[in-house]
């Protein structure tokens, strides 16, 4: 799994347009091979990437948990703990 796409789902505050949208340039370049298409392929690049942020909307609209809400700085501190870990810095 491309290590760029986060997780989107049960965040306060909720996840924003922009990032389902990034997420899923992430998602059609990491298939495609491609980081930026040719003029050739642009289209279909772009269509690819509307309809997955449509669908990944709509299935984080439809999920439901009874976790309690994440919050964006301690996961964001979590990653960072693990890639200083990871990677010694």
């Amino acid at each position: 799994m491309c290590r760029n796409i986060k997780i989107l789902f049960n965040f306060d505050p909720p996840v924003t347009d922009d990032e389902v949208r990034a997420a899923s340039l992430q998602f059609v370049r990491k298939i495609s091979g491609f980081h930026k298409p040719s003029k050739a392929n642009e289209d279909s690049f772009m269509a690819a990437v509307d309809e997955i942020a449509g669908v990944s909307t709509r299935l984080l609209r439809s999920l439901e948990t009874n976790a309690p809400l994440r919050n964006r700085e301690e996961e964001a501190a979590k990653a960072k703990a693990r890639a200083a870990e990871r990677f010694g810095t």
